[in-house]
């Protein structure tokens, strides 16, 4: 006959009491380690936030600056040269904002100044077979908005300038009689090329852009090419566009427009700008 037993449950023993205790214990520290690492990471997320705010300015200036070189002293006209690196130009918005300084910004809060872009050069070809590939673009978009507007070719010394000029001619194809005159960017000369070599390839394409379009196309380099390596023929027969940076003037005195920086702000355009300036008079006559 079996023994009369208690309808109870068993005594739990001191050491199974001590593990739960001891398991509610660890909860309770990994929950407050849980909250103070999540306090680490919201302290660390703020301070972050508050660092990328005071380097704005300075990590700006390497992406989307927001200010660029000073524009010189004068009534100038003022135009930029564009090639496929500027491939998103918001056409309808472009102008000089310069402040107190006469320093290009991108606000127009904090602008003193604006001034329109008058005149745009774009790229249209390279050596005897490159093609910018936003040339059409860009002419296109310069043209629906009636903006004054040319196409400039960058010279290979290596190759032949009558060459050089055909492909120029087949690409820009028309240009009509308010367009500006074709452009010779001369600024490199290859290895092994003479002075002379260059100035004869040179004056090919002059002649033969001179020939097919009745116009006098504009020559671009530095100031020190210029003076140093293109010829007195070219010189004194073409009207010179010049760059020379960080200066009150350029160092060829003879300059009929100036590309006084390749770090300016253009409102409009993402990143710096070729700037250049001319007379009001130089640009009418070149129409």
């Amino acid at each position: 006959m079996a023994k009369n037993t208690k309808n109870t449950l068993p005594r739990k023993s001191g050491k199974t009491e001590n593990k739960r205790k001891r398991k509610s214990i660890g909860r309770g520290k990994s929950k407050k380690k849980k909250q103070t690492e999540i306090s680490i990471w919201i302290v660390c997320a703020v301070l972050l936030a508050l660092c990328i705010w005071t380097i704005r300015p300075y990590l700006s200036d390497r992406s989307s600056p927001d200010r660029g070189d000073t524009v010189p002293k004068g009534a100038y006209c003022y135009g930029i040269d564009i090639s496929h690196y500027q491939n998103d130009i918001q056409w309808d918005s472009l102008m000089i904002l310069t402040d107190g300084s006469r320093r290009t910004i991108r606000s127009k809060i904090t602008a003193k100044d604006i001034k329109p872009v008058s005149f745009v050069f774009i790229k249209a070809t390279e050596g005897t077979s490159m093609k910018d590939r936003n040339f059409q673009e860009h002419w296109n978009e310069a043209e629906k908005r009636n903006l004054a507007k040319g196409a400039y070719h960058f010279f290979r010394s290596s190759k032949s300038g009558e060459i050089q000029a055909r492909h120029f001619i087949n690409t820009v194809g028309k240009i009509d009689p308010n367009d500006l005159p074709p452009v010779l960017d001369i600024e490199t000369i290859h290895r092994g090329c003479s002075h002379k070599t260059l100035n004869k390839r040179a004056m090919d394409w002059l002649e033969t852009i001179s020939e097919h379009y009745g116009r006098k196309p504009l020559i671009y380099s530095s100031a020190s090419f210029v003076e140093n390596i293109l010829c007195e023929e070219i010189k004194d027969n073409y009207p010179i566009w010049v760059a020379h940076y960080g200066t009150d003037k350029p160092g060829f005195e003879r300059w009929d427009i100036w590309q006084f920086t390749d770090k300016a702000i253009v409102y409009g355009i993402e990143g710096y700008t070729d700037l250049n300036v001319c007379s009001t008079e130089f640009l009418k006559s070149l129409k």
